[in-house]
């Protein structure tokens, strides 16, 4: 198998599919990884279950293989000495002389949530009792009963291989703990320089004072990391994940202090996220706070900074653990791993410079660069060393066209498409159970409100920008403006020409239908325009969701009907209701999650006037109306019974309204992908309607 020239290896929770991490377990090992650790993270998955599959994947390399597994790290609070003694031995019975276990006693937090005693004092005594129990029951030996009168612990299984020891703390105490008899030392995720030096001075001094070899002790540290194309989006990126954001609110003073940070910049950021309002902490997390505490960047700033670490620390064993365990990242960092492996000693990285230090003034932060010699270099070849406008190395002209191409979809928001295209099938699916079908003007219909729509996205886009609601920390909104992917004029363009298409297919219905259609046309022209734009952005009074669910409920639906057949219908207004409650709940749920932000900037939407505990009642009551109204209509005669085949889209509805209730708790992450999980209830709601309609108009013929 392959090994690096330098030792490094992958760090990751036990989180997702279990498949998954076995697939980058063999792909860190196929790159020469030195090793995978997998640590508890509480709430989500077993660590040991998942680190069972890797070692079953893993058990059928050769002989010679080297690649090692870690426990990083599991808890003598959680899991009892014995138990974790059982769990070694069976995976050494996998994975012979290649597993390690770190101990650690997580979060005080963690514990006291759940009901678990916590004393500083007591815990480092507990952790240096548990590694004894360890090392006697895997070398065989018996252990006295905790209770008095009863029989020994005699452990049932053969004296294992060597399984290294290793402390994962930070604390002064365990430091010296691990240097006095542990076989290693793991350092926590958000550590910087300073005080990884610091601590590992620390444990090299207390290993000599017990008189053992501070060389001989594995050091190892997880170093969060987050890749993206730039520099500058891998910094953005981070400042919208919460788990990101969590670690800048709980990191130490001393930490803090020894980085050139006041402690008081945490406690804003934290007082922020312990409110849930992830935009305002991101927004006051600066670039430097993030390069200080983790890897940000392309994968060349990732292993310049991996470099960093291991050389001013001393620090053995660096182990990139992702922001996001994703395919891409996952791949990105094993580059990044070779390129770490690959470095001269002499390499450094360079702090990107600034304006006031004579950088460019296009950009806060120029490219990180390394220094040290042709081989750094070459590995760093064509790095830029100032950034653009929210990038900061060049692009060729084929990148150039796909971020453009990628920015201009990010700005349609074609998820949300279902809000137009489903009224326009609903009034023509009506039209067609009662004969009246014509393809072309339905094929119009539908592209002109796609048209329609896709101007007003962009137009909703540019204005949110300019008032400050969209910003480059908020979490679901559309970034293409914000990173500097699209220009504000390349945006008004692009709506202008959608808009201008839209009449284009407007005039053909005139021509088909009359008068009517200019009406209609009109009203739509102007309700996309005014949704956010001046003079009426009624967005911004109170008005959005009521007018959405006029313009694309009884006005889309109905307007459909005319368009087709060439006549009104009032079954069609009927009709419409359901559809445009749903269109209205889309919008109502952003709104709902998005009270902080819009507050912020000084407008008015329907949630923040009604308040959050009335935005609840209000969107519980839009997706159950949309169900109750169908049910009406069908009783009375209105609609087919057919159209009933709508009620097998309940799973979504469960769905909705399981989120908007712990919503209504105070969950905010609950909410966060509301108005996307509405919109698929509004698809597989209005599918199943238009379904219905078509079943009855053929079941009538």
């Amino acid at each position: 198998m392959r090994t690096l020239a330098r030792p490094i290896g992958l760090g990751l929770a036990a989180r997702g599919e279990p498949s998954d991490v076995v697939g980058w377990a063999r792909q860190a090992r196929d790159a020469g990884l030195e090793s995978l650790w997998i640590h508890d993270s509480y709430y989500e998955r077993d660590a040991i279950t998942f680190a069972t599959s890797v070692a079953n994947a893993l058990a059928d390399d050769g002989p010679g293989e080297a690649f090692r597994l870690a426990l990083g790290a599991v808890n003598p609070f959680t899991r009892h000495p014995v138990v974790l003694a059982m769990t070694g031995s069976a995976l050494d019975e996998v994975l012979p002389g290649r597993i390690v276990m770190g101990l650690g006693t997580g979060l005080p937090l963690r514990l006291k949530q759940m009901g678990i005693p916590y004393e500083p004092d007591a815990a480092v005594e507990r952790v240096s009792a548990a590694m004894d129990t360890l090392r006697a029951l895997w070398a065989g030996e018996r252990l006295p009963s905790a209770a008095p009168g009863l029989p020994p612990i005699q452990p049932m299984f053969p004296p294992t291989h060597r399984i290294p020891l290793v402390i994962a703390a930070y604390r002064r105490a365990f430091v010296e703990l691990a240097g006095r008899k542990a076989d290693g030392y793991l350092a926590r995720p958000a550590e910087s320089i300073p005080s990884l030096r610091g601590i590992l001075e620390r444990l090299r001094a207390s290993a000599t004072e017990a008189g053992r070899d501070p060389g001989a002790i594995e050091t190892a540290g997880y170093l969060l990391s987050l890749v993206d194309r730039t520099r500058r989006e891998a910094l953005n990126r981070a400042k919208r994940e919460p788990f990101v954001i969590y670690m800048m609110s709980v990191l130490s003073d001393v930490s803090l202090r020894r980085a050139g940070f006041d402690p008081e910049l945490r406690d804003r950021i934290s007082a922020a996220w312990r409110a849930e309002d992830y935009t305002l902490a991101g927004s006051l997390i600066p670039d430097e706070l993030l390069d200080a505490f983790m890897l940000c960047g392309t994968r060349e700033d990732v292993a310049a900074k991996a470099l960093a670490f291991s050389v001013e620390t001393g620090l053995q064993l660096p182990l990139l653990q992702p922001v996001l365990q994703e395919d891409r990242q996952i791949e990105e960092l094993i580059a990044a791993a070779g390129m770490y492996a690959a470095l001269p000693a002499s390499a450094r990285w360079v702090a990107p410079t600034s304006e006031a230090d004579g950088g460019d003034p296009a950009s806060d932060h120029a490219a990180a660069a390394m220094s040290g010699g042709p081989e750094g270099a070459a590995v760093l070849a064509d790095r830029s060393a100032r950034g653009a406008l929210a990038d900061d190395r060049r692009l060729g002209p084929a990148q150039a066209v796909r971020r453009r191409l990628g920015a201009t979809w990010e700005i349609l928001r074609p998820f949300a498409y279902t809000a137009s295209v489903v009224p326009v099938l609903a009034g023509s699916a009506l039209a067609a159970l009662d004969g009246r079908f014509a393809w072309a003007p339905f094929l119009a219909a539908l592209l002109g409100a796609v048209l329609l729509h896709s101007g007003t996205n962009i137009v909703n886009e540019i204005y949110d920008v300019r008032q400050g609601i969209d910003t480059i920390v908020s979490p679901r909104a559309s970034h293409a403006l914000v990173k500097g992917r699209l220009t504000e004029r390349a945006a008004f363009v692009t709506a202008g020409l959608a808009f201008v298409l839209a009449i284009v297919v407007g005039a053909y219905l005139i021509w088909l239908r009359g008068p009517a259609i200019l009406v209609l046309g009109l009203l739509g022209l102007v309700g996309g325009w005014g949704y956010t734009a001046p003079p009426l952005q009624y967005k911004y009074h109170a008005l959005g969701v009521p007018l959405v669910f006029v313009l694309m409920g009884p006005l889309m639906v109905a307007g459909t009907y005319f368009a087709v057949t060439g006549t009104w219908s009032a079954v069609a207004v009927i009709l419409a209701i359901p559809v445009g409650l749903l269109v209205a709940a889309i919008l109502h749920g952003n709104e709902w999650r998005d009270i902080s932000e819009d507050t912020r900037a000084g407008i008015v939407t329907l949630s923040s006037r009604v308040g959050k505990e009335w935005a609840h009642y209000s969107y519980v009551a839009l997706v159950l109306g949309a169900y109750m109204t169908l049910g009406v209509a069908v009783a009375f005669g209105f609609l087919p019974a057919p159209t009933l085949l709508a009620i097998l889209s309940l799973p979504f509805l469960a769905q909705v309204v399981r989120s908007a209730e712990l919503g209504a708790t105070g969950q905010a992450r609950a909410i966060a992908m509301i108005d996307l999980q509405t919109a698929r209830l509004h698809l597989a709601f209005g599918a199943l309607l238009v379904a219905g309609l078509l079943l009855a108009g053929i079941l009538r013929g």
